[in-house]
């Protein structure tokens, strides 16, 4: 029964991608190429070489972190849509400190500082819309939401202002430190960062699956009050887990500036932003920590194998977005089946339409032979 369970949920994760894939070949077959050969491509230079492969991972490192973070909210009902504002927030502050404290640090201890800095700044951003939810009911999303749009406002402003790189031609916070920054390991982007990532995958893992917490987290998603009146305090847990949300979101966005942008521009977490992708991660791998695992590795994949396209065939790598879009609305649909049970309300109508028209039928034949 478990096997066939896990292997329902596999699946659902595979349909969603294979039609994204589907529609994605007509599209590459209108522009006169070849699907197989453009998907070759991009699988082959993502997965398939040592150095895409490690390209790949470095790109799933914060991927990791911020599926995580979403997944810990929503599988206990805790719609956090504020992974994004932790990310940024823990991504500027993590630069800003490894900017401005000497250099003549010693590194380990540098990084390690502007990590918890990250940390912390993810943790601080969801406090407030945390105690709203637990101790006043109010809803999570909404809060989180607008505090997205507010954040970036005051970091486009600390960002074109009191931390401005007056250096730069562009709009910047300073390069953070030689002693700050993660090196890479090898020729391809891949830095120590990743093993950080797997390791709060690790933790996570075992919170979620094999802890108390992990138990609570599963009960208070199937039915909060049912919860609540068990004794599992659901306002202390509803705080809890937004903590470690934004505190994974926040070391989400610490690493990525230290092993990858090195300095806050107004496009840092990318479009549409390494928490919104964390959303799409969450809901590909069913909330699942290995199924997020593969999960951001397939859609770090997927970026990676995008810059290689243009180098060997006309398909522009747009294409690539065309098909994480095309992921996003399957799974929306499959999201909103799942919450409103539209499916089984189509087959239970089938069916009591089945049984009424049955029912007449008999009705009409006892007439008939009543009559006779």
């Amino acid at each position: 029964m478990k096997a066939r369970t896990v292997g329902m949920r596999i699946l659902n994760s595979l349909v969603p991608v294979l039609l994204a894939f589907l529609v994605g070949g007509v599209a590459i077959a209108c522009l006169g190429e070849n699907p197989p050969e453009t998907y070759w491509i991009l699988i082959s230079k993502s997965l398939l070489t040592p150095k895409g492969f490690l390209t790949t991972l470095h790109y799933a490192a914060p991927l990791i972190l911020t599926g995580l973070a979403i997944a810990v909210n929503f599988k206990a009902g805790i719609y956090n849509m504020g992974v994004e504002g932790s990310v940024l927030l823990g991504g500027f502050f993590a630069g800003i400190v490894g900017a401005y404290l000497p250099g003549t640090l010693d590194p380990t201890v540098l990084k390690l500082l502007c990590l918890l800095v990250g940390v912390a700044c993810g943790m601080l951003y969801v406090v407030v819309p945390a105690l709203l939810k637990a101790y006043f009911h109010v809803d999570e999303m909404v809060v989180t939401l607008m505090l997205n749009y507010a954040l970036a406002k005051v970091l486009e402003f600390l960002a074109t202002g009191v931390f401005r790189d007056q250096g730069a031609g562009y709009v910047c916070t300073p390069t953070v430190s030689d002693g700050a920054m993660f090196q890479r390991i090898t020729s391809a982007k891949l830095t120590p960062f990743f093993f950080i990532s797997l390791a709060a995958f690790v933790v996570m893992f075992l919170v979620m699956n094999r802890s108390k917490l992990g138990f609570e987290i599963t009960a208070m998603g199937k039915n909060v009050e049912f919860a609540d009146a068990m004794g599992m305090r659901v306002r202390k847990k509803i705080v809890v887990l937004m903590l470690i949300s934004g505190a994974l979101a926040g070391l989400a966005g610490a690493g990525y500036m230290l092993s990858d942008q090195y300095h806050y521009t107004l496009s840092f977490s990318g479009d549409p932003g390494l928490g919104w992708d964390g959303m799409l991660i969450a809901l590909l791998g069913n909330h699942s920590p290995v199924g997020i695992l593969i999960a951001a590795v397939f859609y770090a994949a997927l970026k990676t194998g995008a810059d290689n396209i243009n180098l060997y065939s006309s398909v522009p790598k747009e294409i690539v977005t065309v098909i994480q879009g095309l992921i996003i609305l399957f799974l929306a649909v499959k999201l909103i089946d799942e919450r409103l049970s539209l499916g089984d309300r189509v087959k239970r109508r089938i069916s009591h339409g089945g049984s009424k028209a049955q029912g007449t039928v008999s009705v009409t034949q006892g007439n008939g032979t009543r009559e006779a």
